[in-house]
């Protein structure tokens, strides 16, 4: 029994040991990751590759160079953005690639690194570039803010408790951290399919809502996208069982949202400040995050 607690604790401290904390950019918030950027990179371009060689690329071409073309405004907007406020060696990280596939889905996502993937049957909704650059935003966001590699993490300290990972994740953390936790405890292992939470998804609404303003598209179409995808569901999803936040929730965050996104589509730009300056606080979904009033 002893040695089970000593190596339990052994796996608790290694664990703690290998995470990293950082700053999520735009809001702020503190998280700690304990898979690293190469390791995350590594198994999203495998299932990358592995899911684009079954896929059926759009043969619009019209369409298809509009995705490209909003996405990489974007991508231009979100590393200008990094590079201006103390994140330029996150931009190395990312490989963008834009892809719009032959699925009647109202789909769309970004997997680590910036392979971004929009399925055809979301053009009918999105309607115009402005809310496409909503919703790429919103999975650039994903992307930028680490939301991936935060659930992996929550994941793999979740498994502690029931299973030694990995072989005491490779011989306590080897190159692979225990085969990335054994797939994340035998689970089915897609960054297509992973889950954020509530919170994730309001912070990816709200960068990505920054982001489009910053590339130059007007964030107002935010609102009216996402009734017409509220629309869609007929209101039948309740937030409590869901991933994401309530249409409702989610419409009424944005328009809180908008007074700020207009600045940065006006051309509006903060510029930055001491770490000693104010500090401004935004609440998304039921976590408090916080913000620096940095200006640029």
């Amino acid at each position: 029994m002893k040695i089970k607690y000593l190596l339990m604790a052994v796996i608790v401290a290694t664990m703690t040991a290998c995470g990293t904390s950082s700053k999520v950019p735009l809001t702020g918030r503190t998280h700690r990751i304990s898979i690293s950027d190469e390791q995350l990179l590594a198994l999203s371009n495998q299932e990358y590759a592995k899911f684009m060689a079954s896929a059926t690329k759009s043969t619009d071409a019209k369409n298809t160079a509009m995705v490209q073309r909003v996405g990489r405004r974007l991508a231009n907007a979100v590393e200008s953005y990094l590079r201006s406020n103390g994140y330029a060696n996150e931009v190395k990280n990312f490989r963008w690639e834009f892809n719009l596939i032959k699925n009647n889905q109202a789909n769309a996502f970004c997997m680590p690194g910036g392979k971004i993937v929009v399925y055809e049957g979301l053009l009918p909704y999105t309607q115009n570039e402005a809310s496409l650059a909503i919703v790429l935003g919103h999975e650039i966001a994903h992307a930028v803010a680490k939301h991936s590699a935060e659930q992996i993490t929550k994941q793999m300290n979740q498994q502690i408790g029931t299973s030694v990972l990995g072989t005491v994740l490779n011989s306590t953390v080897g190159g692979g951290v225990g085969d990335i936790a054994s797939q994340v405890a035998s689970g089915v292992f897609s960054f297509r399919n992973l889950k954020y939470s509530r919170d994730n998804e309001s912070e990816a609404d709200y960068m990505g809502l920054i982001f489009a303003a910053m590339a130059g598209y007007d964030p107002a179409n935010a609102v009216t996208f996402w009734q017409r995808m509220a629309s869609a569901t007929n209101g039948s999803r309740a937030e409590v069982l869901s991933d994401h936040p309530s249409d409702e929730r989610r419409i009424a965050n944005i328009k809180k949202w908008l007074p700020e996104a207009e600045k940065y589509y006006h051309g509006y730009r903060p510029q930055s400040v001491s770490s000693t300056s104010s500090v401004r606080t935004l609440h998304i979904g039921s976590s408090t995050t916080n913000r620096s009033g940095k200006r640029r």
